[in-house]
């Protein structure tokens, strides 16, 4: 999908696209003022925003702990550590077909689960017991195809959102994503395989986010069947080669802040869904970060 830089005053009248009974669990509602996006124009946007019917290929690798480490926008924020010195960096790419009073775009959230200000940082545990209230994820690259939604991004959440070219299709039982830096240059190729172990999620979690000096929280919430590829045998081995090329970089200034998390080849966790229900609130305010800057 090409970048779309334009876009108007008016709201997209699409309400009638999110009537799954997802939807009906969360309370519709407006932020305390409407977000100025640009000198002329500002919109009154409703929360938490609903995506419908979302094609999503996520990619989920391990990387070096200490690398990630240096990721983290502040010492308390601290990466989950796996086994054998690595973390994991996650790459989610979304196709939102709907998205509630916004036209469609592509994105690719790039994301290192950590633990905020932990009394002790559990290895592995967090990844796979839902009880620790420090749990979250931490965005460190968050391309999309939309300026109207890099502004959203920035200006509320503080995300590291830019604008550019973003291409997701499928190819030969493949999900393949593709971004581009605005010359042009093809600087990420990601794929996941379509096919895999049925498996139902039904997950609300956090995202963290830097917003000037203020360190936010904010819940994210999906509900999907994925077809999911699990390689547990990498929590005992470093370094294994995969069956194919699941991911492939540039050299790009995009592609450096993954180069330099020496993101293994071989994928930990594959998942691809079609026809995902999700949505993002605004920061908690009721939020008390241990988080200072």
């Amino acid at each position: 999908m090409k970048p779309l830089y334009e876009f108007d005053a008016g709201l997209l009248p699409n309400e009638d696209k999110f009537k799954d009974p997802f939807f009906r669990r969360f309370k519709l509602r407006r932020a305390p003022e409407p977000l100025q996006l640009t000198g002329e124009i500002s919109k009154d946007y409703l929360f938490p925003t609903f995506y419908a019917d979302v094609t999503c290929a996520m990619a989920i690798f391990l990387c070096d702990y200490q690398k990630a480490k240096k990721v983290m926008p502040h010492p308390k924020v601290k990466p989950v550590k796996m086994t054998r010195g690595r973390s994991i960096a996650a790459i989610a790419c979304y196709e939102y077909r709907n998205v509630m009073n916004v036209p469609p775009y592509n994105e690719i959230a790039m994301t290192i689960p950590v633990m905020v200000d932990p009394a002790v940082n559990v290895p592995v545990l967090p990844m796979v017991v839902d009880a620790f209230k420090e749990f979250g994820y931490f965005v460190f690259s968050m391309p999309v195809t939309s300026k109207e939604n890099q502004l959203r991004g920035n200006k509320i959440w503080g995300l590291p959102k830019v604008t550019q070219e973003i291409d997701i299709f499928e190819e030969g039982g493949d999900c393949v994503t593709r971004a581009f830096e605005e010359s042009g240059e093809q600087y990420l190729e990601v794929r996941v395989p379509t096919e895999g172990d049925a498996e139902k999620f039904d997950v609300s979690s956090y995202l963290y986010t830097r917003l000037g000096d203020e360190f936010l929280r904010s819940r994210t919430c999906f509900k999907a069947t994925f077809n999911v590829t699990k390689n547990m045998k990498l929590l005992f081995e470093k370094g294994a080669k995969p069956d194919r090329e699941y991911i492939r970089l540039g050299d790009s200034p995009s592609a450096r802040i993954l180069r330099d998390l020496d993101i293994e080849e071989h994928p930990f966790q594959l998942r691809f869904a079609r026809g995902v229900n999700s949505c993002f609130d605004l920061p908690d305010r009721k939020y008390k970060s241990p988080v200072k800057f």
